[in-house]
């Protein structure tokens, strides 16, 4: 797995927690209105996996549940829906605009909720953002999951472009430079799924996925090329014949609690 770092002016006076839920607070709000985001849901990669794994009813976690998008469209679907965000100015907005899903403020490391209490769980782009390691993160998931239950994960994708280009550069440091502080983890699809393996998993996909975002940044910042239409259009026209290995943003992966 390798580390990722971010600027971050504060680094010294705040401690992890307290810098995601700053940071990722001042995201959710950079992105307006919730509502404007419920239709994204169905032409998102992750959705075809998550279709395919749900059961057709149940209690379903959504553990980082950002703008509250994936815990409503299943709230909608007959679900009890629970969404958990370390933002609590998020989860107050969320609660306000969706009484039909239910939000909470939580780390998804220590959830509160009883054991075997949900069907299914899901967390894109979240369990990277521990510099503990993602450990934690699944033992939780296999604790609140009942016996048989799913649980699909999306993580960066330490990709082969991404290996390629840095084959003459050292490791990652292991302590972040000054200035920045740790920001995520990176991984390759066979070290996801031994993270999962070793959290007791059964693992049953690993896969790469959002090809277009991942060809927009490799334009971007290999080839000099600005982000816009130009960008957008290519990313568009290429991504479904470019190999996922290769070009993929991230990884999802599809696992479940053994019966």
């Amino acid at each position: 797995m390798r580390k990722d770092y971010t600027a971050d002016t504060q680094v010294d006076a705040a401690p992890e927690t307290a810098f995601i839920e700053r940071y990722w607070t001042d995201i959710w709000n950079s992105l307006g209105d919730p509502k404007a985001r419920l239709g994204r849901v169905v032409r998102q990669p992750e959705f075809r996996f998550l279709q395919r794994s749900l059961p057709p009813s149940g209690a379903v976690l959504d553990g980082g549940c950002g703008m509250g998008e994936w815990t409503v469209h299943l709230a909608r679907q007959g679900y009890r829906a629970v969404g958990l965000d370390i933002s609590a100015t998020t989860v107050a907005t969320l609660t306000r605009l969706f009484p039909e899903a239910e939000f909470a403020v939580r780390d998804i490391r220590a959830t509160e909720f009883a054991d075997a209490s949900f069907d299914a769980y899901f967390s894109w782009g979240v369990f990277e953002h521990f510099e503990e390691g993602l450990q934690r993160c699944i033992a939780e998931a296999m604790r609140v999951l009942k016996p048989g239950a799913p649980l699909l994960i999306s993580v960066p994708f330490d990709n082969a472009r991404l290996r390629w280009l840095r084959r003459n550069q050292p490791p990652a440091p292991a302590m972040a430079p000054a200035g920045s502080r740790f920001y995520q983890w990176r991984l390759t699809e066979s070290e996801l799924r031994t993270e999962l393996e070793r959290g007791g998993f059964k693992v049953e996909a690993v896969a790469p996925i959002h090809k277009r975002q991942g060809l927009m940044r490799s334009l971007h910042h290999e080839l000099g090329l600005p982000y816009g239409r130009v960008v957008q259009a290519l990313a568009t026209m290429l991504s479904p014949v470019i190999p996922g290995s290769v070009f993929g943003h991230m990884l999802i992966a599809v696992a479940r609690k053994p019966s």
